[in-house]
């Protein structure tokens, strides 16, 4: 079949083999050139199939020489109907992995129950026996609770009060105001049920009671804070709290792994497309400016520069890991760097439907938004006839 990108909101109904797999070979690319990473040889990445977990994967098997188990969620294709792009980025990257003499096996299922934590710890202990590095990477909408089965739904909303400001929708370069009520008690307690950090802990305990985790084992899970422009409806909103429970449940998981001399981190990424992100009001705007911004100064990265770097220079450099006073890694540093971060609120001030083409970097936007899925990838012929029906060579 033709594939072509089916748009609606912000996500995009199909995706394309060949722009997934060329994604991929890019990243492993990137990895590879700059250079050996003495890092872990035996990683599980929850959460693997795309953004920070699908970088994490790579970097840690072509920086490291990583075994890596994956687990993902995502939708198979069918005849004449294309997979989520997670399932053409897995299958590529494993086909890539097992050619390079690497060990690369995955789980497809719902990372929150019970019995695909089983599934994983049975493949990890016939195949590997333990785990160095633990990566949580996990966005979700929706979590049923694997001891209750309630299921839980996240929000994207400010806390207290009302919030107004200016939103983009990235599909027409339009910018309007949007006005956003602020969440309720349960709301605010259902989206740190789905966003927060009981499942990396249930993940952990699991891992640990199964003797699955080696001695001085790693773990580490994804956050973001960002600037003043946005902390209404993401730090000092719902997600916000959600993350404020991850970065307590690093110390937590810490203290329950003081016997195996091993520790858990949160590492505060930079604002980057993603489909989550992309859903998140506000956001979309301030990433164009951003971009714009960053492009300019040369400080720009995507996923794979910043997983890279925070494997480099912050986890694996032989010296302690530096972290801020919350005890957090920073690799969002460039980001939010004063003179940065001052140049994006001048540009906010003056942004406007006629004004964005010149002021923000929307056509970037775009372009990373439509690679999530495969497409406008450079040397990828997409009037050509493609096989939808990819299978992933590592999948359990």
């Amino acid at each position: 079949m033709i594939i072509a990108p089916r748009i609606r909101g912000f996500i995009c109904l199909t995706a394309h083999p060949q722009g997934c797999e060329q994604n991929v070979v890019n990243q492993i690319n990137y990895v590879k050139s700059k250079g050996a990473i003495a890092g872990p040889k035996r990683v599980l990445v929850i959460g693997a199939s795309t953004g920070f977990g699908l970088a994490s994967r790579i970097t840690s098997a072509f920086g490291s020489d990583a075994s890596t188990i994956g687990v993902y969620f995502e939708k198979p294709p069918a005849p004449g109907k294309t997979a989520s792009p997670g399932w053409y980025n897995t299958a590529a990257f494993e086909a890539k992995a097992q050619e390079a003499g690497l060990y690369a096996k995955s789980i497809n299922g719902d990372a929150f129950s019970d019995e695909i934590k089983q599934k994983t710890l049975d493949l990890i202990k016939a195949d590997l026996g333990q785990i160095d590095l633990v990566i949580y990477s996990l966005a979700s909408p929706r979590r049923t609770h694997p001891k209750t089965g309630v299921v839980y739904n996240s929000v994207l909303k400010p806390i207290g009060q009302g919030f107004t400001n200016k939103t983009v929708d990235f599909h027409t370069g339009v910018v309007t105001d949007i006005s956003i009520q602020p969440a309720n008690e349960e709301e605010i307690e259902n989206t740190v049920a789905v966003m927060g950090g009981e499942d990396w802990g249930f993940w952990i305990e699991d891992l640990k009671a199964a003797g699955l985790l080696a001695e001085g084992a790693t773990t580490v899970a994804y956050s973001y804070i960002g600037p003043s422009v946005t902390e209404a409806v993401y730090r000092k909103g719902t997600i916000g709290r959600a993350k404020d429970d991850l970065e307590a449940t690093a110390f937590h998981i810490t203290e329950k792994l003081k016997d195996l001399n091993g520790k858990a981190y949160v590492s505060v990424n930079k604002a980057l497309v993603t489909q989550a992100s992309s859903a998140i009001p506000v956001i979309p705007l301030y990433i164009s400016l951003l971009y714009k911004v960053m492009k300019a100064k040369g400080t720009h990265e995507g996923c794979i520069e910043q997983i890279q770097r925070l494997f480099q220079d912050r986890l694996y450099t032989g010296a302690a890991i530096p972290t801020d006073e919350k005890g957090r890694i920073r690799v969002d540093d460039l980001e939010m760097d004063a003179a940065t971060q001052a140049e994006v609120a001048e540009l906010w001030a003056g942004i406007s439907t006629e004004s964005l083409p010149e002021l923000g970097d929307l056509a970037g936007y775009k372009h990373d938004f439509l690679n999530l899925f495969g497409f406008d990838v450079a040397g990828v012929d997409y009037e050509a006839e493609t096989n939808e029906m990819v299978e992933v060579p590592g999948l359990v």
